[in-house]
């Protein structure tokens, strides 16, 4: 049984006039960290962080019931509705990536079996996440995160507290921690451990992995790591098309919801191929559960971005929540003889003077390329889907013209 099945579902949601730009813009930090939280908890086997994950989704429950009502109650003509209409997508595909994020926990939680192989291949697609309690007596407790300034000298960020049943989303330089908090910090797999055992006073215990020993089952473990960072992306280009109303980004979305969707049938083939050859079959019931869910994100991140595809005028609403964003992501048309043709491109940084980070390139010959998974040189003609400030956004764009 779920650990909040009945008790979340009892809950009454009264309503209670609150801003819709703030919950747009809870919601959206939400969706990321649950999508974050939910692979790491498969990752490493993790119950706890599993938990964490329904948690969280039975937050955005509430959010998601408040924000609709809060949207009903704002529509006062056709013109509103109109407007009103692409927000309410975004509030329904949060929704649906929250509760795909839930499907993904479960997979630990109802001991959902799947193969050692996921634990060898996960850690080449994302940074280590991991979820420690606060100790008493730990160097941190009492300090903010600008005092501790964690980032910069290990690598590690603090993505996330709980404390209680509160949550502090992307905190920032003036936090404190405290004692018994639950911090999840993100970050390289050499410095991690260092940081955890001084946040919490207990020795990190690295997850223990297995190269596949199946041609096939290596194939469908390594698309459905590909599926999960293309849908990541998809979420971040989907939120900033509607947020900046971007008609580019939302077509991008749509290519990789499309190339998601064929991956997932290629990872299907190999899953059902591997199961001849595996000595247990029921061992790759959990991974199928993994693409089915994931697939889904994909799809949500469609549904966020389709007031734009549609050309519908944003509400005003969504302007505002805008302009609480310090970062925004681009697309950017790289022009042969540019100051970027040519220039290499490591762990998302491009060898050039420019403080943007290049997360995808798109080339009509190859699809997508993810570059935090690999080093990668642009080329003229590339579509370049960065992150960064908008300052340096426009540079980006000066150097990417010839």
């Amino acid at each position: 049984m779920d650990p909040f099945e009945g008790e979340a579902s009892s809950r009454p949601v009264e309503y209670e006039p609150v801003s819709v730009k703030d919950v747009l813009v809870e919601m959206k930090d939400t969706a990321e960290l649950l999508i974050d939280l939910s692979y790491s908890a498969v990752l490493h086997r993790n119950e706890e962080l599993a938990t964490e994950v329904l948690r969280l989704e039975e937050r955005m429950d509430v959010l998601e019931l408040r924000a609709r009502m809060s949207l009903m109650m704002a529509a006062r003509s056709p013109d509103e509705a109109e407007q009103l209409a692409p927000v309410l997508g975004i509030v329904a595909a949060a929704g649906l990536i929250s509760d795909a994020a839930g499907d993904i926990a479960k997979i630990v939680l109802e001991d959902i079996r799947l193969p050692e192989a996921m634990r060898a291949a996960l850690p080449e697609a994302v940074e280590m996440l991991v979820r420690g309690v606060v100790d008493g007596d730990s160097e941190y407790k009492g300090r903010t995160l600008e005092d501790i300034d964690l980032e910069s000298k290990t690598g590690v960020r603090v993505i996330a507290l709980r404390r209680g049943e509160e949550w502090l989303l992307n905190p920032g330089p003036t936090t404190r921690i405290e004692a018994d908090d639950v911090a999840f910090l993100r970050g390289p797999e050499s410095s991690i451990g260092d940081v955890f055992e001084q946040l919490t006073g207990k020795p990190y215990d690295p997850p223990a992995t297995d190269a596949p020993a199946i041609d096939d089952l290596e194939r469908a473990v390594d698309t459905i790591v590909h599926m999960k960072n293309l849908s990541e992306l998809a979420v971040d280009l989907a939120y900033s098309s509607i947020l900046f109303d971007s008609e580019e980004l939302a077509e991008e979305v749509r290519n990789l919801e499309v190339e998601v969707d064929a991956m997932e049938s290629r990872f299907e083939a190999w899953t059902l191929r591997a199961a001849a050859d595996a000595e247990d079959p029921v061992a790759l019931r959990g991974l199928i559960h993994l693409g089915s869910s994931t697939e889904v994100i994909s799809d949500a991140a469609v549904d966020i971005s389709e007031g734009v595809l549609r050309d519908i005028d944003v509400h005003p609403v969504v302007h505002l929540a805008v302009q609480e964003s310090d970062e925004i992501l681009t697309r950017v048309e790289l022009e042969e003889g540019s100051e970027l043709d040519g220039t290499s491109v490591t762990a998302g940084v491009p060898d050039v003077d420019a403080t943007m980070s290049v997360i995808a390139i798109r080339r009509p010959e190859e699809g997508w390329l993810l570059v935090g998974e690999a080093g990668a040189t642009l080329r003229g003609g590339d579509v370049l889907i960065s992150k960064g400030t908008r300052t340096a956004a426009d540079e980006f764009e000066k150097l990417a013209r010839a």
